[in-house]
């Protein structure tokens, strides 16, 4: 086992170049299932879900072949299974879009559920609702969920609530049905836009994403193509919310600044300077943080895989912040580590209560999720003393060379073996 140990105090200092997005990557690679030919996949974030990702489709049968650090090929011409087993799903939650593209290729799936973040109930009824709508018989039994049809025919489909995962997989799903698929109430972050980016890329015809209705008409072939995944807006949000943590000037590069719209204002609010450019942005905080409210909501506004985060930057805080969770239930969980560390946080249902204290104590942690440990790196590079944390592999599913981007910040974190 290892762990992350850091010694608190040190300003951020320097530039730090922002990986491919997880969310749009742990997409995407699945998307590939669909191509008739060979996909280059770059800006391929180094990461534990890469990793998992990548070896189901060679499990599946596709060649898969590293060209360079971030730039893998992917052949899914001789892919002929569609089973995942428990044993590959049960490590990343983004397994599940394995079915949409499973269906969009074979027209059946079988898949176990999938793992990933444990921070509440995250259930697939809507994925499920898209399936059937699109003309599949969908079976949960002995711990697979099993999704079959005759063919896929596109269909309106109206999702209870703009989720990102079900809004992905309808997608996948019915990018080859035939007819017209509608989603309404979709979501809009910036990775379903570049999922639709790459599958229009491969000969797909899907209009509308990045607003609440997405229109897909079903195409028959795809190719193969060449595709650079975008930054990762959480990644860059993580760094503001350490700089505004430890002070300091950090030039922040490869980033869509429009993505980072929310945390942006939320970050000047708090108190720090930013200074916008074609794609990248300087963050200067010489200030003590500023209370705030902050509440999360669907893209466009604060997202939730920022609110651990936000919370720890808002511990050190002038005041009393509110932090509102809407989005997820039960994503408060890693307060009580950053209790330990002396912040003084009160959860009152789906709201934490944060009142500022003075500076926070290094101690031996835990991380209980990937932003949750986000949130315990910002924590530590801030507090007094020395901080600890176990269970990284959860940071590892989403974070790349995350000690050397701190360290060459001026960060000092070092991750050893327990």
């Amino acid at each position: 086992m290892e762990k992350f140990v850091i010694q608190g105090g040190n300003r951020l200092e320097g530039t730090v170049r922002i990986s491919g997005a997880k969310n749009s990557v742990v997409a995407i690679l699945p998307a590939v299932l669909l191509s008739d030919g060979v996909c280059h996949i770059e800006n391929v974030p180094n990461i534990s879900d890469v990793s998992v990702t990548l070896k189901i489709l060679y499990e599946l049968g596709a060649k898969v072949r590293k060209i360079n650090q971030s730039t893998f090929e992917i052949d899914p011409t001789n892919v002929n299974s569609y089973t995942i087993s428990k044993e590959m799903s049960s490590r990343m939650r983004a397994s599940t879009y394995f079915i949409g593209a499973m269906l969009g290729r074979f027209n059946k799936a079988l898949v176990a559920p999938p793992g990933g973040c444990n921070f509440g109930v995250r259930p697939i009824d809507q994925h499920i609702k898209g399936f059937k709508a699109l003309g599949a018989r969908v079976v949960i039994d002995n711990e697979m969920l099993s999704a079959k049809a005759t063919k896929l025919i596109g269909a309106p489909i109206y999702l209870d609530m703009a989720s990102v995962g079900a809004t992905i997989n309808v997608m996948l799903a019915a990018v080859k049905a035939e007819g017209l698929t509608i989603i309404e109430n979709a979501a809009r972050e910036p990775h379903i836009v570049d999922l639709a980016n790459f599958l229009n890329s491969m000969g797909a015809d899907i209009m509308g994403a990045g607003t609440d209705v997405i229109k897909i008409h079903g195409v028959s072939q795809l190719k193969g193509v060449n595709y650079s995944i975008i930054p990762d807006q959480i990644e860059a949000g993580t760094y503001m919310a350490a700089v505004c943590a430890t002070g300091g000037n950090i030039v922040i590069d490869n980033v869509i600044p429009k993505h980072l719209e929310s945390i942006t204002k939320k970050i000047v609010e708090i108190g720090a300077e930013v200074e916008l450019y074609d794609e990248s942005m300087r963050i200067v905080m010489n200030t003590k943080p500023k209370a705030c409210k902050v509440k999360t909501m669907y893209h466009p506004k604060f997202p939730t895989d920022m609110q651990p985060q936000i919370t720890a930057l808002l511990s050190l805080a002038d005041g009393t912040s509110s932090v509102t969770e809407s989005v997820w239930a039960s994503r408060f969980q890693y307060t009580d580590q950053l209790v330990a560390m002396g912040a003084d946080i009160c959860v009152e249902g789906n709201t934490a209560i944060v009142k500022g204290v003075k500076e926070l104590v290094g101690t031996s942690v835990s991380a209980t999720d990937l932003r949750a440990g986000a949130a315990l790196i910002i924590a530590g590079l801030a507090a007094k003393g020395t901080t600890e944390i176990s269970n990284i592999g959860y940071i590892d599913r989403g974070y790349e060379d995350v000690v050397e981007k701190i360290t060459a910040l001026g960060g000092n974190i070092k991750r050893v073996s327990e």
